[in-house]
Order: structure tokens, then sequence, then C-alpha cells
């Protein structure tokens, strides 16, 4: 599958993008007339570099309002695209873009619409230039991929074809099974974009909101099998506008988009396998996909790793061995592993900086991670140590894969570690629950196609918290059985002068446990400090639930949170705030598979408060 993306997805100069999309792995790009226009490049110099980066120029766009219009503004509609097929000419492209009408258009007439286009197509054909016509969402008379094909079918001319674009077509709701009956070869270009699930009017909703594939809402997989069947060979693009997008770095956002399209042909690839049909598109999937079956550790970083162990200790982990060449800790309980790194964490009180992940084969999600673009971790390990694959997400957090027999081989890497690698370590914790991580706001969307496409987890609704930094947008993902849950959290963007302060937005591990009265109880005789929760918290509670009496009083006695669904309880607390990080343990009851989101702004605010009283000690 040939890939492409247009340059208004990316931040930067013309150059900047030419370079970014060449390093990332596309193979050609859509050039936006307004990069060119402001660009010191000449034309000649930008055909020149793309030749040298190994990129095609494969559409020029975006041409606007011709069709429909008075005999007199078609002339000049006329003069106008001869100077872009001139243009194109010093660029060496042949294929232009021609939206759909949405501003000068004041004739509703298919006949007109045709009698003009076929006009342009005679001008284009004497500059070799074909022409892609593509329906606006928000076109003024034409405005469905249906209404374009009709009109292209009359218009009747070789050089003459659709563009097809995923967001102006599902974005109004419209049914993409019809385009498997259009001839692949009428279909001259197909642009993708993925977007959240928005109430809003459309032109807004597409020119700040669209995301790359994975990212959003948009059930892409189906529309691209559609293309697929419709005999389409040729190439896939994406064409993103996006606030953030054009912002952010442009190489990490280049390797984001290309990362989107790998996953995109993977599962589309999977969804037309199981029909044992072979298409003209060529798909290929992904190596390495497996569910992951559980957590294997999480890592705290800290300069201070007493203070980290002590908490721990607080909560009944065992000290499972201190590494036999490294500054760095393992304490366990139950099959819960954390690994305390003091290695290169000057400067860091605490903070959750990576974790691993149990699959049947480690190597096999390694070359997942490869074939998708992730940035490895530059771990090193001596001839006797284990080799765990590992990259480094987009919120910096460090991923590895490791197996059961893997983990009973760096376990051993612990002095006075024997114990713990040949039996499950006793203890009041049981294993990991889910991990916390705080997103950047200009990562999150790339996080989530990240961890949804390298660790093979599925987003589950997102919701947002209020609290009093600002809202909070968090999204779930896990495995189908939830053996393996991360919670991403962007951080407000209001939170800047807070972050200065070296108060950082929190991340957690959770922590599961089955009588967690008697893991908060034994905690507290140690001398754990738990996370305050206000009087006002319980005589809600109180009122929300018909709880009985000595539990309510345990609950508030042990600042403990509750929370219960049709399928169960859910009982929590929380440790206070150490650095950037602080620990959760959770019960579940029965069958109760959420996170207490009701409980979230309490947490927040609370947090909150205490942050504020500390920075006024």
């Amino acid at each position: 599958m040939r890939t492409s993306i247009a340059t208004v997805c990316l931040s930067g100069t013309l150059e900047e993008k030419l370079l970014a999309c060449a390093k990332a792995g596309f193979d050609g790009i859509e050039i936006f007339e307004q990069d060119l226009l402001v660009s010191p490049m000449s034309p000649e110099e930008v055909k020149a570099m793309a030749h040298r980066l190994g990129l095609t120029l494969d559409l020029f766009q975006p041409f606007r309002d011709f069709e429909g219009v008075t005999e007199e503004q078609l002339q000049a509609n006329l003069h106008r695209a001869e100077a872009k097929f001139q243009l194109m000419q010093r660029l060496g492209m042949d294929l232009m873009l021609l939206c759909s009408n949405v501003g000068t258009a004041t004739i509703n007439d298919d006949g007109l619409f045709v009698d003009q286009i076929r006009q342009l197509s005679d001008l284009a054909a004497r500059y070799d230039v074909r022409i892609a016509y593509e329906a606006l969402a928000w076109g003024k008379y034409v405005d469905t991929y249906q209404h374009s094909w009709e009109i292209v079918k009359r218009v009747d001319r070789a050089n003459v074809g659709l563009c097809i674009d995923s967001f102006h077509i599902l974005s109004r709701g419209d049914d993409p099974s019809e385009i498997a009956a259009i001839p692949g070869e009428k279909i001259f270009f197909v642009q993708l974009a993925d977007a959240p699930v928005l109430s809003m009017d459309i032109l807004s909703w597409s020119r700040h909101y669209r995301l790359f594939p994975g990212q959003g809402g948009f059930a892409l997989d189906q529309f691209l099998a559609e293309l697929v069947r419709s005999g389409y060979d040729g190439i896939i693009s994406l064409e993103i506008f996006n606030d953030v997008f054009r912002q952010s770095n442009v190489e990490r956002t280049a390797i984001d988009g290309l990362r989107s399209l790998q996953w995109l042909q993977s599962t589309t690839a999977q969804l037309l396998g199981s029909t044992g049909e072979h298409y003209a598109l060529d798909l290929k999937v992904l190596p390495g996909e497996q569910d992951a079956t559980g957590f294997d550790f999480a890592e705290i970083r800290t300069e201070d790793p007493e203070r980290v162990a002590g908490m721990l200790a607080q909560l009944g982990f065992s000290f499972s061995g201190q590494h036999r060449r490294k500054p760095v800790q393992l304490w366990s309980s139950g099959e819960a592993k954390i690994i305390i790194n003091s290695q290169r964490s000057r400067g860091v009180e605490a903070a959750v900086s990576g974790f691993g992940v149990l699959v049947p084969d480690p190597v096999a999600s390694g070359e997942r991670g490869g074939a998708l673009l992730a940035t490895r971790v530059p771990r090193q390990q001596t001839n006797n140590e284990q080799d765990l694959p590992g990259f480094v997400a987009p919120d910096s957090t460090e991923v590895f894969f490791s197996s059961p027999a893997n983990t009973r081989n760096w376990v051993l890497e612990f002095e006075d570690a024997g114990p713990a690698a040949s039996a499950v370590p006793s203890g009041p914790i049981l294993g990991i629950d889910h991990i916390n991580i705080a997103q950047p706001w200009q990562c999150f969307d790339e996080s989530v196609l990240f961890y949804s496409s390298v660790l093979n987890l599925k987003a589950r609704p997102g919701t947002e918290v209020p609290s009093p930094m600002g809202l909070v947008r968090s999204q779930v993902l896990s495995t189908a059985d939830s053996a393996v849950r991360l919670a991403l959290n962007i951080v407000p963007q209001g939170l800047e002068s807070i972050i200065e302060r070296n108060h950082e937005y929190p991340e957690h591990v959770a922590l599961r446990a089955d009588d967690i009265i008697e893991v908060a109880r034994n905690a507290r005789a140690r001398g754990m400090e738990f996370l305050q929760v206000p009087d006002n918290y319980y005589e809600d509670l109180a009122a929300r639930f018909d709880l009985d009496a000595q539990l309510l009083d345990t609950l508030k006695e042990l600042h403990l949170l509750y929370d219960r669904d049709e399928a169960g309880e859910f009982l929590h607390f929380y440790t206070k705030t150490l650095g950037n990080m602080f620990l959760e343990v959770v019960e579940r009851r029965s069958g109760y598979d959420g996170y207490g989101a009701p409980n979230a702004p309490v947490r927040l605010a609370s947090q909150f408060e205490s942050n504020r009283w500390s920075r006024n000690l």
C-alpha cells in the first residue's frame, strides 16, 4: 500500500515537512497550496528536493469554487485553473483536487456542473493533468460522494475521477458501502481522517478536530474495506486539519501519521481476510498481534528510594532484592512487582516511569513495535541478563514485553531473589489492577494510538472529570478481559503555572487486594498517611447508597471511597502524593469493572488541596 500525507497535517515550513515525511517513511505527499505560496523554495526546487528524498508529489490541492457559476465567473475560473496547471507542470505533478463549490455557486443544475467540469477537463488535458472531484460535506449543491460520482459519470472524461474522503462521508453519517460499486479506476485519490464523535457543525469539526486513523470514533477499517472491494489500488493518504498537530513536533507527527496507516491497513487486511478473496490493493498484516495476559511490573523512578520503599512496606510489600549491578530494587506482593529505580533519577522525587506486560511471545511484540515505528528503549544488559523488548511511548513512559519464563530470569538478577523467582510471594496485595498515566496536551491522541496499536489494547469510551485545575479528559484502554488496563489523563492546559512550581499532574499505580479494609488498617498501623477525604463525601455517600452504618463508619475512618453499579461494588483508597506519583489500592467485588469514576472529582480536589497546603508550608 502506497502512503501519502497532506502537508497541511504538519507544523513547520514546507522544507521541514518534506524532510519529516521522508524520515518517517511516507512514499509521497500532497502539496497544500498555502504551504507552497509561503515557501521561499521555487516549484522547481520543491520538485528537486522531493526527488532527492524519494518522495512523490501526489496531489495538488485544493482548487475551490469552480462549478455552478455564471459564464463570466466560469471564464475567470478557467483562467485561474490554467495558471495552476502550469504551476503543476513546474512541480512535476499530474493530479489536482477539485472540491465541490461551497461559496460562489449560484445555479443548482447538474447538467451545468457536468458541462463546466468538461471544459475544465479539456483544459487540463492540454497539460496532462487529471482532476479528482471531491464532494465536501458542506458543499452548496454537491455534498455527498454519490452525487459527485453521478456527475463524474456524466462528465465521462478519462482524466476526471473521484477523490474519496472518509471525513466528508462519515461525518454526515453516510453509508460508505456504495463505494464498493464504483469502478476502482475512477477513484483517482483517497484521503483518510478519523475524528472524535462530536455534536457540532461539520465545517468547524473538520477544520479543527480531525485525527489520524485509530485516534477517533470512525470505523475506518470498514470504510477502507469498501474502497478495497471497489478494486482501487492507488495511494492512501492522510488529510488532517488539527490545531494540536499544527503546533506539535513535525517529525513526531509524521511518524504518528504513518503509524496510523500501518495499523489501519493491518486491521483492514484482517477484516477482509475472513472472506478469502484477493484484492488489487496490497494490504499487509502487522506481525506479533497478541493479547497481554497481565502486568509484569511497574517501575518508579526516584532519587530517594527509601521513601518509596517505605510506602510499599506500609502496604505489605516485601523487599525481594537489590539488582546485582544497578541501583534498582525489587519489591513484591502476590503477583505485583514494583521496581524502584534510582538510576539517572537526580531531581526526580518520584514518578511512574514505566511498566512491563506479559505476552506469550515477547519477541513477536518487539517486532510489532518496530513495524509501528515505535522508539526502542536504549537498554543495556550483560550476557547473563534477560533481554526485554521495550519501547518509549509518546508520553515518555517505557513499556516492556516479557513472558513468565523471561520474568523468572530477570527476577534472578536481583540478589536474594531466589524465593521470589520460584514462587508467588505472599502478601496482602494480589497484583497490579491498572496504571494511570498523565498525558501532555500535545500527545494525548498520539498516545491513544500508540497503546492501542503497539500493545493491542482497545479504547473504551472517554470521560471528562471536573477538578480545581479544569476538566480532566480521561481515556481507558484495556485488553478484552481487563487483564491489562491503562487510564490516560490529559493534563489540563491551565496547569502550566502549577507545573512550574514543581507540582506536576500526578500519575499512579493501582494495586488489587481482596480485603482492602485489612490492608488499610495494617498500613495505618505502619504509619501510612492516606489522602484525606472530606466529611461531605460520606454524607453524600449515605444519601446515594443504602449502606450498612458500620461499613459507612469504617469507610470514613479509613478514608476509603466507595462505588456500586449493577454488577458489583468497588472500594479504594489513595496514598499521599510523593513527587509526581501516588499509589491506589482497590477491591473489586463481584463483577464491578469500572474505576470509581464518581469519586474522581473528590480525589482530584483533595490532592489539589493537599498540594496547595504543602506549597504553603
